[in-house]
């Protein structure tokens, strides 16, 4: 005999579960206990939702749900924000809380609220478990729903009593390996012809496609066809934004070069669209031709309508439309082309820029220069993240993780080292502004603890530059989003991190290299200069693309 808590980490085990994150509570006590000679390690961290964060960027990365767990009431709501960032992203997350004995409390209503009502609407799956002998069929059925697609945050509710109980040996269930169906022939020839019959194709790859790792059918049918692509900010690196067909990235909602690319196309090859990022284009009913291409059938609204659809697993029904596409003699994509150059030139324009502090251009450029190939940048959310999905070339797919779904601030530096566990070989960068660092500083300890090898840029503004951004664009005066910042440096060596304060913009680029390659955890304060968010993005941008 042996408890209920025994039994349910015997089927985390049995679905693979490699970390559980967590904050344990009075009523984890007996989970606890289980995960103490369980094969499972449990990582404590320092807040609920930091670890829920991590999670998440395990099962974004793996594919396979990454675990959280916490306790009742408020360790319970401290997961909601990152359960809306794992359900937005498309990000598999399992969570697990406990509860009040509901047989027999002696408690009240202490700390009790219903986690499962709240837990509704930003998962895919919640339930109480009210029965020992339930817990192998629902952690078999919330890692199943986690997985399907569209992945997402599920969540289990496992009060103290029921965990406490003395049961048998409870029999698991199997978890074999969805194969997903493979699109319709007739659907895959009709969108054969739309494509042959077009004068300018053009591929947009979504965050779909970046899901499934369906890189090789996407880069052997740009190869073959020699029609450009290009990609939202979760799409990145599919393909190799290297490739002399990648026309850049839909980073901003309208007025780059790469807009201008898009509106020439006359036939759109929409591939792992995902309605929860800003639209790359906006269809119109005298415009493109479009070819969704996508696990599911879309999601039809003002501007997006497509014309064809190609329902399936993606990297098959790329695959059959690359047997079946030969290059057309009369396609023509010089315009596409022509913006492609004006977009890279203008890239270049400003990487070497000297100016101090640090210019958003100049800064990509540096970690692009000092970041490996197949090396991880782990964004948090700041004004910082457009000049990056729009500048930051990938070379392979997930390597630029930055998340344009909920897209919350904190999740940086928890990301990041979610990153650097599920690849603890491969060199990984955490970029975050001020604001976001501050609200899961506390994380550092846990890097710390853990021995991770982890650089941490922190870009230091003194504001909420995105939203300042937006103010100054919108002709407001400048009210209400400027604050303070302690001395980042001493911050961060009361953690035991190492730390370095950016005096010259060009001191970084070395100082950056260096962190990379040394053990531990590195701390680097830099000062950036915002100005460019208007007199590029803003002014400059719009009249260059007219």
């Amino acid at each position: 005999m042996h408890t209920a808590a025994h039994a349910f980490v015997k089927a985390l085990e049995h679905e693979g579960v490699a970390y559980c994150f967590a904050v344990p509570g009075e009523e984890n006590l007996d989970v606890l206990e289980a995960f103490r000679t369980s094969r499972i390690t449990l990582i404590t961290t320092r807040h609920e939702q930091s670890a829920a964060f991590m999670a998440a960027t395990i099962g974004r990365l793996t594919g396979k749900p990454g675990m959280v767990m916490t306790t009742l009431g408020p360790g319970a709501t401290n997961l909601v924000t990152a359960a809306a960032y794992a359900t937005l992203g498309a990000m598999p997350l399992f969570m697990l809380t406990g509860q009040k004995p509901i047989k027999v409390s002696k408690q009240g209503h202490f700390q009790i609220i219903s986690v499962v009502d709240i837990m509704k609407p930003i998962t895919k799956y919640t339930r109480q478990i009210v029965s020992a002998a339930s817990i192998p069929s629902r952690v078999r059925e919330a890692f199943r729903v986690a997985t399907e697609e569209r992945p997402g945050a599920v969540h289990l509710e496992l009060p103290e009593d029921i965990a406490a109980e003395k049961i048998g040996e409870l029999p698991l269930f199997p978890n074999n390996t969805i194969r997903r169906p493979a699109a319709e022939p007739k659907a895959i020839a009709e969108a054969v012809k739309m494509i042959r019959e077009a004068a300018r194709p053009l591929i947009v790859i979504g965050a779909g496609a970046n899901r499934k790792r369906v890189s090789k059918s996407l880069r052997e049918f740009v190869d073959k066809t020699g029609i450009p692509f290009c990609s939202t900010q979760m799409g990145k690196g599919v393909v190799d934004e290297h490739h002399p067909l990648s026309l850049g990235c839909t980073a901003l909602s309208s007025g780059d070069f790469v807009h201008k690319a898009i509106s020439y196309a006359d036939c759109i090859i929409n591939i792992g669209h995902d309605v929860v990022e800003k639209p790359p284009f906006l269809m119109r009913h005298d415009g493109a031709k479009v070819i969704h291409v996508n696990f599911n059938s879309a999601a039809v609204d003002d501007v997006y309508f497509p014309h064809w659809e190609v329902v399936g697993d993606i990297g098959n029904a790329v695959w059959q439309l690359t047997e079946s596409v030969e290059p057309q003699t009369h396609w023509d994509f010089s315009l596409m082309m022509r913006e492609k150059e004006k977009l890279d030139a203008h890239i270049a324009r400003d990487a070497g820029l000297p100016d101090f502090p640090i210019r958003p251009s100049r800064f990509v450029a540096d970690i692009r220069a000092a970041v490996p190939n197949d090396g991880m940048v782990c964004l948090d959310n700041g004004m910082y993240k457009l000049w990056f999905a729009r500048q930051y070339k990938t070379y392979e797919s997930q390597t630029l993780l930055l998340d344009n779904a909920l897209a919350t601030m904190g999740a940086g530096l928890p990301s990041g080292m979610g990153a650097k566990m599920a690849y603890p070989d491969k060199p990984v960068v955490v970029v975050t502004g001020d604001g976001g660092f501050l609200m899961n500083v506390h994380e550092l300890e846990t890097a710390v603890r853990l021995a991770l090898d982890l650089t941490i840029v922190v870009l230091r503004d003194n504001g909420y530059g995105m939203i300042k951004w937006k103010q100054e664009a919108s002709t407001f005066q400048s009210f209400g989003l400027d604050f303070g910042n302690p001395d980042m440096v001493a911050l961060a060596e009361s953690f035991g991190a190492k730390a370095y304060r950016v005096e010259s913009t060009d001191s970084f680029l070395p100082l950056l290299k260096d962190c990379i390659q040394k053990k531990g955890v590195h701390v680097i304060d830099v000062p950036i200069d915002y100005a460019d968010n208007v007199r590029v993005l803003t002014n400059e941008l719009p009249r260059l693309v007219s």
